[in-house]
């Protein structure tokens, strides 16, 4: 699973690309510096992993981790094939999610690519293209399904009707995303088809360092531009980012983030963010010689988080010995929450829940 970071040349993607990855994607002040994917695996900041150490003291620990591409910029006729845009839209077709960075900054040193700074019609822009884009992909569908529906087709005459719906809302500016639609048949006709525009988003506003804390007037004209999308704003002075991930030690970056007013870097914020946004969520393997956090989909069950440890497990699978992560901090270790009785027995049908300390038995 894969969160795609777009937007305008010149607006700070690679920059916090190499906040997030601490990879070097280049990162210069002309568009299409980034003409290759970078691709960057990030870990996920979670305070529960660090009190699971505390409580171990393991030989090491292992966080979990979200892939993050950063994506060449779009320009105005990308759906056409317009600077890089074939190339984008393949790469973005391939992530699971969007993080859309806007530049909601002012600074005459580094140029905007349409002359002003605009984060509104900025991301218009890029939904536009992306839209029409889905248009091509849902005509070319409802071609098919048409023929088939005229022949009094039931299913083909429902799916025609769902297709409509996408493509009347595309040409009437709406994402995919925003389309209502019942559950099943977006499941049943929608999801198949991989629309750019269905794709969950979360908006980085990037702002100066002035405006970290609280944002500005270029933020609160994005919240008000997207509140009937159901996605999160972040906001993120991803100059400062920048040079507070230069710092050597946890201390100077800490004594950075107070003098900003700031508890945390934005970027650790948008890392959990974008593991939500991808639907995931976090289980721990606690013992002495690893404390380690496992990546899974939100609605996994036991077996299926066994598997992420190794396709054995699920194969073999016999039972979960589960801890709630708030039992295992109150009572202080394993042997602890045993004797207190809060140690659960789970079968093959437990729906693992998030922050769940998990030992597995198997048989192979």
């Amino acid at each position: 699973m894969k969160a795609g970071i777009v937007g305008l040349p010149n607006v700070g993607k690679s920059t916090l690309f190499n906040c997030l990855s601490n990879a070097k994607a280049q990162s210069a002040n002309f568009p299409f510096c980034t003409i290759e994917p970078n691709i960057g695996v990030v870990n996920v900041p979670d305070t529960r992993l660090e009190k699971l150490e505390e409580l171990v003291n393991p030989e090491k620990v292992i966080p979990a981790t979200v892939e993050i591409v950063d994506i060449a910029g779009l320009v105005k006729g990308a759906s056409k094939g317009e600077g890089l845009g074939n190339q984008f839209l393949g790469n973005i077709r391939e992530t699971d999610a969007i993080l859309h960075v806007l530049r909601c900054f002012d600074n005459d040193n580094i140029v905007h690519v349409d002359g002003s700074v605009d984060p509104i019609r900025d991301k218009e822009t890029i939904d536009m293209e992306l839209q029409l884009k889905d248009l091509e992909t849902v005509e070319k569908k409802l071609d098919k399904v048409k023929r088939a529906a005229k022949t009094g087709n039931k299913e083909a005459q429902k799916e025609e009707a769902v297709l409509l719906a996408i493509k009347n809302g595309l040409e009437a500016g709406t994402s995919v995303r925003a389309v209502e639609l019942l559950k099943e048949d977006r499941a049943e006709y929608v999801n198949p088809l991989q629309f750019i525009t269905d794709k969950p988003v979360m908006y980085v506003c990037n702002v100066d360092e002035d405006a970290a804390v609280s944002g500005n007037a270029y933020v609160d004209k994005v919240k008000a531009a997207v509140a009937n999308e159901n996605a999160e704003v972040v906001v993120l002075a991803v100059g400062t980012e920048a040079d507070i991930t230069e710092l050597e030690t946890y201390d100077e970056r800490q004594m950075f983030l107070e003098d900003l007013g700031l508890s945390e870097p934005g970027s650790a914020k948008l890392i959990r963010g974008a593991y939500k946004l991808l639907n995931l969520e976090t289980y721990f393997t606690a013992g002495e010689k690893e404390v380690r956090a496992w990546t899974i989909p939100v609605g996994a069950t036991a077996p299926q988080a066994a598997g992420v440890i190794h396709t054995d497990f699920e194969k073999g699978f016999i039972r979960a010995e589960v801890i709630a992560y708030d039992d295992y901090v109150t009572f202080g270790s394993e042997a602890k929450v045993k004797e207190a009785g809060k140690m659960r027995v789970e079968g093959k049908e437990y729906i693992i829940k998030d922050g769940d300390v998990m030992h597995f038995r198997f048989n192979v």
